[in-house]
């Protein structure tokens, strides 16, 4: 499996989240990766990542994953691609139903998209436990992107772009954790 990541040009969407900063972190560190390109629309996040890591292989991207051309120059010489842009709060996502099914299927089809288009090698989509057997919007529109990345390889054809999926659960101090909102309604009972 490390011959994967040798020399690899990697973009991560959402890579200023939680998930992707520790990734970007482990990368850098203990893979032979050529660059990481975080592409997230958080330059705030982005501002915080370029002051704490000073490795000259990090490339940070501001966009969306619902701009499908931005999508497309951002993938140009990229070999890998980790997915894990998505609105995540199961609140918010209850509240803003349209913004999410945009954001979370819209911006994964964009994903895929560009990446068929721009040859990308391999193209890893991050989904949530929440995807199993969905009881919320949040966890259909997970479901929804599993099922797109399941089939894309299909989809691609004869290319020689591969897609994978895995899920990821809730993690100790990862934005919208169950963990979070359980000490979120503890401080304000205390």
């Amino acid at each position: 499996m490390m011959g994967v990541w040798d020399r690899a040009t990697v973009l991560i969407t959402g890579g200023s989240g939680s998930f992707g900063q520790a990734f970007v972190d482990h990368a850098l560190e203990k893979l032979p990766v050529r660059s990481i390109r975080v592409f997230s629309r958080d330059e705030r996040k982005q501002a915080e990542m370029a002051g704490r890591i000073t490795d000259d292989r990090l490339r940070l991207l501001l966009g969306d994953v619902r701009d499908r051309s931005r999508l497309r120059r951002a993938f140009q010489g990229v070999d890998i691609v980790i997915h894990a842009a998505a609105l995540k709060r199961v609140d918010q996502t209850a509240y803003d139903p349209i913004e999410t099914i945009q954001t979370n299927i819209q911006g994964s089809v964009n994903v895929v998209e560009a990446a068929l288009d721009a040859g990308v090698s391999r193209v890893l989509g991050i989904s949530s436990d929440k995807g199993c057997l969905p009881a919320n919007l949040y966890g259909a529109t997970k479901a929804a992107m599993e099922r797109l990345f399941t089939y894309a390889g299909a989809y691609a054809g004869s290319g020689s772009t591969r897609f994978a999926c895995t899920r990821y659960g809730n993690v100790i101090g990862s934005r919208g954790s169950v963990l979070e909102v359980w000490r979120e309604q503890y401080h304000r009972q205390g």
